[in-house]
């Protein structure tokens, strides 16, 4: 076995909470064992959803974010601690929160949804971000969850005012010389005046200290984020960029996005809103957001086309797939999850797909696009800035693998799309969730389904 014992017990917990079945590799549902015991774990009734979990790598514990709770489980789902978080007396449209300064708006008990929860190995706290108070944020001592910190009386402290579990998407870049960064991403609600929708955080050592969630970079005209420009929302009123995954690799930090675009259907003279799959890449050193380029991504099998981003996962290739996909057994798989059409964000189709995608080919596009740019050739290509013709400007240096971008050319966007490779469809219960690792050579997948199905 070369399977850690930590993926091992995160393996069985996907297992325990979507008790299924597993599929063939001819599609028939094969039933599990009848005799095997399932371990389960039932929270406070009246708390509603679970929202998010995540396993310390070294002990094989876990933790969960619910709403008014966080919890600190065993392995085998035992309650070791648990941690209050609200409800508490709020109100979504009071900005600056009414902890830092007096609110008109009516206040009323309002619970807290968990929007956030990381592991920051290096100082051993569990960072977890919930709904109150535009989005504030507590850091919690992994063994007992005692309260480190909980900053609150600065703007940088409002992460997001979306009161919805699936809005915000961090990344911990971690150095061994100095403080981390925290790359957060966030759906911005309508509020692009009091959130980035992208931005790189400091974590210090000191849970309380000053600094904690301050932009890497910060000055009159330069800072270490985006922000959707005001006009976007003239064009599509209700538009957002919504984040489903983000993950660190090599000298760079990506998301993976769905957002709105206005497009002209071929023979109508009308445009119409569609929803378009990106990924977003940004250098891990980059404090002024320089190397922003985003890149649509989709799968298509049989003349159908997948294009709504459900869910996806970063894994490594292994020996086997490898082989077939013509990479290295260690370079970056992206699992990733469709489903059908790309019109209907919310209300998606049941069909879907499972779909990979070699990261270095990704990488290559993205290069491909950075040197025509900076010959010149082009418009930036951002379907989010309100202009979208804005030329690419020439300039003579060497673009290489790495290269991290100039106060030119950014934010900068790819036109065509990057493709998949479908390796699994479902015509009736809607893929929607999925996790990879390498056993033995060899590259596996669990997918979770709409109906709570586990396929492997």
């Amino acid at each position: 076995l070369n399977m850690s014992p930590a993926m091992w017990k995160w393996t069985c917990l996907v297992s325990h909470l979507l008790l299924s079945t597993t599929v063939s590799p001819l599609g028939r549902q094969q039933p599990l064992h009848p005799k095997r015991p399932f371990i389960t774990f039932t929270g406070e009734q009246a708390e509603g959803n679970f929202n998010h979990l995540v396993v310390d790598e070294r002990t094989g514990q876990i933790y969960l974010g619910a709403v008014n709770r966080i919890y600190k489980l065993s392995s085998d789902l035992k309650v070791l601690v648990t941690h209050e978080t609200g409800p508490d007396d709020d109100n979504p449209k009071c900005y600056p929160p009414r902890i830092v300064q007096t609110c008109n708006e009516p206040l009323t008990p309002t619970n807290n949804i968990n929007k956030m929860l990381l592991i920051d190995y290096k100082e051993n706290r569990l960072i977890a971000c919930g709904s109150l108070y535009q989005g504030i944020c507590k850091l919690l001592r992994l063994d007992d969850l005692f309260k480190l910190g909980e900053p609150f009386h600065k703007k940088e402290h409002y992460l997001s005012g979306v009161n919805e579990s699936g809005s915000v998407f961090g990344v911990i870049v971690s150095y061994s010389n100095m403080d981390d960064k925290l790359f957060i991403a966030t759906a911005v609600d309508g509020k692009p005046e009091y959130f980035p929708t992208i931005s790189s955080r400091k974590l210090t050592k000191n849970s309380e200290a000053d600094g904690m969630f301050a932009y890497v970079f910060h000055d009159e005209f330069v800072a270490s984020m985006i922000k959707i420009p005001s006009d976007t929302f003239t064009i599509i009123p209700d538009f957002d960029i919504y984040y489903i995954y983000g993950f660190s690799s090599g000298n760079f930090v990506y998301f993976l996005t769905l957002q709105p675009e206005m497009i002209s259907p071929p023979g109508s003279t009308t445009k119409e809103q569609v929803y378009t799959s990106k990924l977003v890449r940004l250098c891990k050193e980059d404090t002024a957001f320089n190397s922003y380029v985003e890149v649509p991504i989709g799968c298509e099998k049989n003349g159908v086309e997948y294009r709504l981003l459900q869910a996806a996962y970063l894994s490594k290739a292994g020996a086997i797939l490898a082989r077939s996909l013509e990479v290295g057994p260690e370079d970056d798989i992206l699992f990733t999850v469709f489903s059908k059409g790309q019109k209907r964000k919310m209300k998606s189709l049941d069909e879907s797909a499972l779909c990979i995608f070699v990261l270095k080919e990704i990488n290559d596009r993205i290069k491909d696009r950075l040197q025509s740019c900076y010959r010149g050739e082009g418009t930036l290509d951002l379907a989010w800035l309100k202009v979208k013709d804005i030329p690419c400007s020439s300039a003579l240096l060497t673009i290489d693998d790495n290269f991290c971008g100039l106060d030119m050319n950014a934010p900068l966007g790819v036109s065509s799309m990057v493709r998949g490779l479908p390796i699994f469809t479902e015509d009736g219960d809607r893929m929607t969730s999925v996790i990879a690792y390498v056993y033995k050579n060899h590259s596996l997948a669990f997918v979770g389904t709409k109906s709570g199905k586990l396929k492997k």
